[in-house]
């Protein structure tokens, strides 16, 4: 029963993340970063409610003025702000009870697991409680339902007795003291709220508590529409313990079974609570027993470090790596990506769940496997790209001159770097760099220059708005400066075959492909090669005079230019559309060639499988996948 009810989930969930990966790309799935969101939820929360607090009168005659001034008479700092505070703690809600919902899915909460597992049941009922009081602060109507039904739930317990009850007969029994208390309650058990969600990602290894910048806007921007559409009121005036509460519109998202209060025995509510509580807190022992799986830890080995770490039952590689402070390449850490690839060289593993795109069945037979997924049956070695860089502390940091700055658009520079005494440096054609900021984060760009040009290094990069290297390159930099970088990584690079090439560069997907055709050339290559080159302004063609200098020298090689967003059809004569949809239409039948694509993860992501379509063999596409970003570019190597 939970194991089919876990494929289920699965199923349902992996399908689901495949068309948010290719809608948002899978560093800004919003589903690979749950936890993310929930804490800054908290914050968004938290932020909100301090400003609220300190216009909020504690007492029971101005409770329910204070509110109703911070609403109507501070139309943003306190009505709005009212609205984003009770739906971003809808939201929280909604996040944490998802990503509780997609941990048992993945399997994720068993083993060593369990205390995760605990603590995030716990800070659901926290939420809920800290939820629940604090509808009790505004005191109109709505706050008056929820605190007589509350207390009446808790008078069923045997403990209370019917006591509790008694203080809200009257309107008198309702002090300034009282809602002192429920003021003090709210704030305290946030506070513990916060705690525990410190400690609950203690056990995740790099845990990240930020969402991209991309999901925080987008968040922010939705609160803040959703407020002005609809914004958050009091409800049918101020409380009177007099009058019964008979309507009120509820928020499902935490009073979800305050109905059924009023319509089942309530020390059944209390049972029905407590029994899926006491459930969900014993399913991390309940499916070891089922499912007899081992307590055993096993030994994981990495082909370019001799020493062995423990791996435990159910963790993934990744996650051991991270766990003994061995730096990984990885990004989503949800199968998605790929860019955590290694190949398994000896014991067992059991590879996860994990997207099509990112791990094909050609991979997998060939041993590949992803570490974000794959755990261990067995003992097992690994091994891994050079570009994972097992510890970035042991990798040699080189340094570079800047030798030229060549602007050839405005969003476009060429830059050259040299190395003192006119050392050299060997790369394979394809590969890329990371120049290693003051900061100690990492940006990845791809060698343009071909490998026999190896006294020298060509770049070629685009500005990104708010980069945070690209504004140094595009604004500080001159020649004569230094940049720190470590490498070669990557493993885009030729294949050995004969079968014909199609080369497809998306932007500066250009840089790489020009490494690759260029080393071809020099290798005197006569395979045919087509290269495909999209862009969506004519002035990103920054280098169109070298493709039409490698025709006429090369007779095997054929350069399409594809323009996506042609400004006039007058000005542009050539192809048009998008690149991909160019090399369909020439090639009706890609079986029997090679594909190489380099460009944005969306243009990758969603070019391969109709190349697929198409008849291209899984074991003849190849890609390179960049992703920019608001604060960084990475780049992706599949």
């Amino acid at each position: 029963m939970i194991r089919h009810l876990q494929t289920s989930l699965q199923w349902l969930f992996m399908h689901t993340e495949a068309l948010f990966n290719w809608v948002f790309g899978n560093r800004l799935n919003p589903l690979y970063h749950l936890g993310a969101i929930t804490f800054f939820l908290f914050w968004v929360i938290a932020g909100t409610g301090l400003y609220l607090y300190a216009f909020f009168e504690t007492g029971v005659a101005d409770a329910y003025s204070s509110v109703d001034l911070i609403t109507h008479h501070q139309w943003f700092f306190g009505g709005i702000l009212r609205s984003i505070h009770r739906y971003a703690s809808d939201a929280l809600v909604f996040m944490m009870l998802l990503h509780m919902v997609r941990y048992f899915a993945f399997d994720r909460f068993r083993g060593f697991r369990w205390f995760s597992w605990m603590t995030g049941l716990a800070l659901i009922w926290l939420i809920y409680i800290s939820g629940i009081n604090g509808f009790m602060l505004p005191w109109d109507k709505l706050a008056q339902f929820v605190i007589v039904t509350t207390f009446e739930w808790l008078d069923a317990l045997p403990s209370f007795g019917g006591t509790l009850i008694r203080n809200f007969i009257y309107p008198s029994s309702v002090s300034d003291r009282f809602f002192s208390l429920l003021a003090f309650m709210h704030i305290g058990i946030s506070l513990v709220v916060l705690l525990l969600m410190w400690i609950h990602v203690q056990r995740v290894p790099k845990a990240k508590t930020t969402p991209p910048k991309a999901i925080t806007i987008s968040l922010l921007i939705s609160l803040i529409v959703l407020a002005l559409i609809e914004p958050v009121i009091s409800q049918g005036g101020p409380a009177n313990l007099g009058v019964a509460v008979t309507s009120i519109n509820l928020d499902w998202f935490y009073l979800t079974l305050f109905p059924l209060l009023y319509e089942k025995s309530l020390i059944n509510i209390w049972a029905l609570t407590l029994s899926i509580t006491m459930l969900l807190a014993l399913l991390p022992w309940a499916t070891l027993r089922l499912f007899g799986k081992s307590k055993r830890s096993f030994q994981l080995t990495f082909s370019n470090n001799p020493q062995s770490i423990a791996i435990r039952t159910g963790e993934t590689i990744l996650d051991a790596g991270l766990r003994n402070g061995i730096n990984l390449s990885y990004e989503c850490r949800n199968g998605g990506c790929g860019l955590c690839l290694c190949t398994v060289a000896h014991g067992q593993v059991n590879p996860g769940p994990y997207q099509l795109n990112a791990l094909t069945k050609v991979m997998l037979g060939n041993g590949q496997v992803l570490m974000c997924c794959a755990t261990p049956l067995s003992d097992i070695a690994i091994e891994i790209p050079h570009d994972s860089s097992i510890a970035k502390q042991l990798d040699t940091v080189y340094v570079a001159t800047v030798a030229s700055i060549d602007r050839v658009s405005p969003n476009l520079i060429i830059l050259n770097l040299t190395f003192p005494s006119g050392n050299k440096f060997e790369f394979s054609a394809g590969q890329y760099i990371n120049f290693i900021l003051d900061d100690g984060q990492r940006r990845a760009f791809s060698f343009a220059n071909p490998p026999h040009q190896n006294n020298h290094i060509e770049l070629h990069i685009r500005k990104i708005p708010n980069g945070l290297f690209t504004t140094l390159v595009f604004n500080e930099l001159k020649v004569g400066d230094q940049l720190k970088f470590e490498g070669p990584f990557g493993k885009f690079k030729l294949n050995e075959s004969n079968l014909p090439i199609i080369l497809i560069a998306g932007s500066t997907g250009f840089a790489p492909i020009k490494s690759i055709v260029e080393d071809a050339f020099y290798r005197k290559i006569e395979r045919s090669m087509w290269l495909y080159w999209g862009v969506r302004n004519q002035e990103d063609f920054y280098r169109l005079d070298l493709l039409n200098q490698w025709q006429l020298e090369h007779p095997n090689f054929h350069a399409v230019p594809v323009l996506s967003e042609p400004i006039s059809k007058d000005a542009w004569v050539g192809r048009q559309g998008l690149v991909h949809m160019a090399v369909l239409a020439d090639f009706p039948n890609l079986s029997g060639h090679e594909v190489y694509v380099c460009g944005s993860v969306q243009m990758v992501d969603s070019v391969i499988p109709e190349f697929f379509a198409q008849g291209l063999e899984e074991h003849a596409c190849f890609s390179d996948k960049f992703l920019p970003s608001i604060k960084n570019a990475i780049q992706n190597h599949a």
